[in-house]
């Protein structure tokens, strides 16, 4: 996935929760844009608890993204 793909999901307004899909199979939700920072080799994505307050940072390969996926929106049908 190119950083600037990735740059894009994170730009769009109104923002549209995303999923990051790397080749490893792990996933990172982004339900907020302030949740990832984007450089050109690398996200740093915050990982939230079970409460949604972000506790710690993950830091992606650019390289190894392999999707963004849209997020369902509560209350939709």
């Amino acid at each position: 996935m190119t950083f600037e793909a990735i740059r894009s999901r994170l730009a769009v307004r109104p923002f549209q929760p995303f999923r990051i899909v790397t080749s490893s199979g792990e996933t990172y939700d982004v339900r907020h844009p302030e949740m990832a920072v984007v450089t050109k080799t690398e996200i740093a994505v915050a990982r939230a608890d079970d409460d949604g307050t972000p506790s710690r940072l993950v830091l992606v390969s650019t390289l190894h993204v392999t999707a963004l996926e849209p997020l369902g929106t509560a209350g939709a049908a």
